[in-house]
């Protein structure tokens, strides 16, 4: 099994609400949001922006994380991008 194939992922939809999800595949799974084919809640929200990935080495992990996530309201879930951002763009410029 591949290292860190287990991710958490936030969409921001079109409405400027943000879905939270858990994949094993993020290309397919976003495919599946933007066909109306992936979660009930983002149906008819598209289109949709990544803006933040986290990867985990087992899915309890993930799972865990997602759920974490899930319960922040929308400040933290909004700082919480905000510093990831800034941390891939860190590693970006190197």
């Amino acid at each position: 099994m591949e290292d860190h194939k287990h991710i958490v992922y936030i969409l921001k939809c079109r409405d400027n609400s943000l879905y939270t999800g858990y994949t094993n595949d993020l290309k397919h799974r976003i495919h599946m949001h933007s066909i109306g084919k992936g979660a009930k809640y983002t149906r008819g929200r598209g289109p949709f922006q990544l803006v933040y990935t986290e990867k985990f080495a087992t899915k309890e992990e993930a799972m865990r994380r997602e759920y974490r996530i899930k319960q922040m309201p929308r400040f933290e879930k909004l700082k919480l991008i905000t510093s990831h951002k800034k941390e891939v763009d860190l590693h970006d410029s190197s």
